[in-house]
C-alpha cells in the first residue's frame, strides 16, 4: 500500500479521491468501505459532501510493478504493431488497484511483448475493454502511434464490432436500433434520459427459440455495459446477467454461469498499414452449450 494525502477540492468523497488519484471509482468506493480513506482523520461515507479544502488520506496499492501471468492467451492476429486476442469470460481486461493479478493485462507481460504506454502503469497496450463476463475478440496496441489511431478510430466508430447475445422472451421485430442515454447509478449502469450519455445499438435477431432469442448486437458508441443495458431496457435482458435482470430459472435451465455475451467480430482498417482486418471468434463451448439445451428447450 502507499499513502497518498492532499487537500480536496469540493464535491462527492469518492469522485474526487478517484479524479486526484486516476483510479476508478469502483476501487475508491471499496477503499472507501475497507476504511482506507480518511477525511480529516475520519471515516466518511462514498456520498459524503467536500466543501474544499479538507485533508484527505488515502491507502491504496502502488500502481505498476505487475506480476506476468503465464496462463495461456489465444491470439486470432498479430503483427508488429498491435494484436488482436480472444478473451475468455472471466477474465478481467486490466488490473485495478485491488485487483493486481489475474488480468488479460498480465497475460500479456508474461508475453514479454511491447505493448503501448498510453493507457498507463496499469493498462499498457488496451485500447478498449470486455466486460469480464464477456467473451471474444480485443484489439491491442504495441506501440504509441498504433494505440492514438486505434483510439480515434473507437471514437469516431470506425472500427465494425459485433456481438452474439441469447436475450430471454420474443423479440417482437427482425432488427431495430435502440437509442437510450447512459449513466452510472452506484455500481450499476442505467438509462438516464436527461443526464445520460448518448449510447446506441443495432439489434438483429438471429434465431427465434422457444423461451428466448439469439439475437446480433453492433454497439454504434462504447458506453460501460451498454448492450447489456440496452437489451435490459429494450425487455429482453442478456441470460445469465444478473446484474441487469437476465439471472434466475430460465438462465439457470439452460446452465448459464455468466451472460451470454460474445464478441465475435471485428473489422477494421489497419491504422498504420490501411489493409482491412475482419476477424470472427468462434463460440465458446460453454455457450454452444447452452445454446443447445435452449434450442431444445420445448417452452
Amino acid at each position: 500500500m502507499e499513502t497518498a494525502s492532499f487537500a480536496a477540492p469540493a464535491g462527492r468523497l469518492d469522485v474526487v479521491v478517484a479524479g486526484r488519484l486516476g483510479l476508478p471509482r469502483a476501487d475508491v468506493q471499496r477503499a472507501i468501505a475497507d476504511g482506507r480513506v480518511l477525511v480529516n482523520g475520519r471515516l466518511r461515507p462514498k456520498s459524503f459532501r467536500l466543501r474544499g479544502g479538507e485533508s484527505i488520506q488515502a491507502a491504496v496499492p502502488a500502481r505498476g510493478d505487475l506480476p506476468p501471468d503465464p496462463a495461456p492467451l489465444v491470439v486470432a492476429l498479430e503483427d508488429e504493431h498491435l494484436l488482436v486476442v480472444s478473451k475468455p469470460a472471466g477474465l478481467l481486461t486490466h488490473p485495478t488497484a485491488s485487483r493486481r493479478t489475474g488480468t488479460l493485462v498480465n497475460r500479456l507481460l508474461a508475453r514479454a511483448t511491447p505493448l503501448s504506454t498510453l493507457g498507463g502503469d496499469d493498462r499498457p497496450g488496451i485500447v478498449h475493454r470486455l466486460d469480464a463476463g464477456t467473451s471474444g475478440l480485443l484489439v491491442v496496441a504495441k506501440d504509441d502511434p498504433t494505440h492514438r489511431a486505434l483510439a480515434a478510430m473507437f471514437r469516431e466508430h470506425a472500427v465494425d464490432r459485433r456481438y452474439l447475445a441469447l436475450v430471454r422472451g420474443h423479440v417482437a421485430h427482425d432488427d431495430f436500433l435502440i437509442e437510450a442515454p447512459l449513466g452510472r447509478q452506484g455500481s450499476r449502469i442505467r438509462v438516464r434520459a436527461a443526464t445520460g450519455r448518448h449510447a446506441a445499438t443495432e439489434v438483429e435477431v438471429r434465431e427465434r427459440l422457444a423461451r428466448a432469442t439469439l439475437v446480433e448486437a453492433r454497439p454504434r458508441t462504447g458506453r460501460t455495459h451498454q448492450i447489456r443495458v440496452h437489451l435490459a431496457a429494450a425487455g429482453h435482458p442478456v441470460l445469465g446477467d444478473g446484474a441487469y435482470g437476465g439471472g434466475g430459472q430460465d438462465a439457470a435451465r439452460i446452465g448459464l454461469t455468466r451472460p451470454f455475451l460474445h464478441s465475435f467480430r471485428l473489422a477494421f482498417d489497419h491504422p498504420i498499414t490501411g489493409e482491412r482486418v475482419e476477424l470472427e471468434d468462434p463460440m465458446p463451448s460453454d455457450l454452444e452449450a447452452a445454446l443447445g439445451r435452449a434450442r431444445a428447450d420445448p417452452g
